[in-house]
């Protein structure tokens, strides 16, 4: 039986943001200098567009009811480009076929990251769908690039090292993302925020279920 709060935990920042910066790390280490501004682009402008979804929400309403679309799932984008590449970059070395097939299980993963938001009331189906896509590719136009591309010699004490972060980072508090959004939202606007309907849902069900005291 999966517990769906801890894997929804492990796509929110305080877990995600730091892989992002390790992926980055190992790229610049590594001298892999196209890789690294490949990915810095691919990742930040998807972060971008998730942040800018949520806020164009918050601050001024602005959403697709038909389809109840808030903005795009952070949690799903973050999962589906940075988990597969995890495993993408670690067997570089490898052939392309064990390369891929890992990439190719990080996807799925993800997918349960997706699922857990819904399952969670975090997101609606079509939140954490266009998340998935959105992070998918992000996750697919890098390993194409990076496909072309002399493959970098990877330092294996710096992955392991982040690998250890990343473990104790998943049982840092989470990061205040949606406090962080209404606070932009309210700065852009000038006046008191929309409230957003899912993080009223998330505050009125708090008693109910544990993973609802995440960030969204």
């Amino acid at each position: 039986m999966f517990e769906w709060t801890t894997i929804t935990k492990i796509g929110g920042s305080t877990v995600m943001l730091p892989a992002a910066a390790a992926i980055a790390a190992w790229l610049l280490v590594a001298r892999a200098w196209r890789a690294f501004w490949v990915w810095c682009m691919l990742f930040g402008g998807a972060l971008l567009l998730v942040a800018a979804s949520k806020i164009a929400f918050v601050g001024w309403g602005i959403g697709i009811e038909a389809l109840d679309f808030r903005g795009f799932s952070g949690h799903a984008m973050r999962a589906a480009a940075i988990i597969p590449l995890l495993f993408y970059l670690v067997l570089q070395q490898q052939t392309a076929l064990v390369r891929r097939t890992a990439a190719v299980f990080g996807m799925c993963f993800a997918v349960l990251v997706s699922l857990s938001r819904v399952l969670l009331d975090f997101h609606s189906v079509s939140e954490a769908v266009s998340g998935w896509l959105m992070g998918s590719l992000v996750c697919l136009a890098f390993i194409w690039q990076a496909e072309r591309l002399p493959k970098p010699s990877l330092n294996r004490a710096l992955i392991t090292a982040s690998f250890v972060l990343l473990l104790a980072a998943s049982f840092a508090r989470p990061v205040p993302t949606q406090w962080l959004i209404e606070e932009a939202a309210q700065l852009l606007t000038g006046h008191d925020v929309v409230a957003a309907e899912s993080h009223r849902h998330a505050v009125e069900k708090s008693g109910e279920r544990p993973g609802n005291q995440l960030a969204p």
